[in-house]
């Protein structure tokens, strides 16, 4: 099938610009050792060698809660007080990867392909699954209100569509690929609300007032039943990653922790908070994912010329 340009490119330079802006202006990342290019036996953390900084985006109401329980997995293997970062969205976890101010990170594939672009030294460790037999991955899903006419993504030209963020990989990335290729631009052929976070856009597509029609990850869809899924795409799973100026000692230790375990060893090594019904439902294991995992996104980047995945 033939791909043609992409208008996502406009949409997505200010956030580029942006975050090259900060970038060039973030003080550098706190150290209790100099920093070196290997890391070799010494190494950078964005606070000091007593804390590892976590970070995410608040993609649901319960980020928090559901992170906890590995934060206080990380903080018993390692030793170390992890200290909960929450950035305000996608471009600004981009801006704390690039500036150093994070040393472990729950990324999506776009953000981390668009962090690793402009600097950031990130180096992905494992994904999460959520259910026993799964691999990394997940979908995003295209929704519309129940009882809705739009059946397909065609019928999305004309619509207020909801998005998550412009740098979310299930929420915008695929969204707009998926519409490109369904012959709607998703610049000019749809008036796009940018949600936040997937179960912000899920509400309100279920509310179908600001939105007709929207996207959002299936995890986020699942728990609503004012929604009526047309159209699914497999996205990469979201990568853990680390920072690699990290020393080398905490590489290998963070990889180890991370890269294969199942919640069943997490609550058997002591960790409580990890034996909830919450937790559960975002996380059975994770699974080992490296770099080359997410030439997928780079692909789709290339496809559709998207200025956030470049350089």
């Amino acid at each position: 099938m033939k791909i043609r340009r992409s208008p996502l490119a406009t949409a997505l330079a200010g956030v580029v610009l942006l975050t090259a802006t900060l970038a060039g202006c973030a003080s550098p990342a706190a150290s209790s050792t100099p920093s070196t290019d290997d890391a070799s036996s010494t190494g950078t953390y964005a606070v000091d060698d007593n804390t590892l900084v976590f970070g995410v985006v608040p993609d649901s109401v319960d980020t928090q809660t559901n992170y906890q329980p590995l934060m206080d997995y990380i903080a018993q293997e390692t030793g170390k007080k992890v200290e909960y970062h929450e950035s305000t969205d996608y471009a600004a976890l981009i801006e704390a990867a690039i500036a150093g101010q994070i040393d472990v990170a729950s990324f999506s594939g776009f953000t981390y392909v668009t962090a690793s672009n402009n600097g950031a030294k990130l180096t992905p460790i494992s994904s999460i699954v959520t259910k026993e037999g799964q691999e990394p991955g997940y979908y995003s899903q295209a929704i519309v209100p129940k009882g809705s006419s739009i059946t397909d993504l065609a019928g999305f030209k004309g619509k207020k569509v909801c998005f998550v963020d412009p740098s979310s990989t299930s929420g915008y990335l695929f969204p707009s690929y998926n519409l490109l290729e369904a012959g709607v631009d998703p610049e000019k052929d749809v008036t796009p609300v940018f949600a936040g976070k997937h179960d912000v856009s899920v509400t309100k597509v279920g509310e179908g007032t600001e939105c007709d029609a929207g996207f959002a990850e299936d995890s986020e869809v699942a728990k609503s039943d004012k929604v009526t899924v047309i159209a699914q795409t497999m996205v990469p799973g979201a990568p853990i990653v680390m920072s690699s100026t990290l020393p080398t000692d905490v590489q290998t230790k963070l990889t180890k922790t991370l890269s294969d375990v199942t919640i069943d060893q997490i609550i058997k090594s002591g960790v409580s908070s990890a034996d909830s019904d919450g937790f559960r439902s975002v996380f059975y294991e994770t699974k080992p994912v490296d770099d080359a995992y997410y030439d997928t996104i780079r692909d789709i980047c290339d496809k559709t010329k998207a200025k956030q995945c470049q350089s």
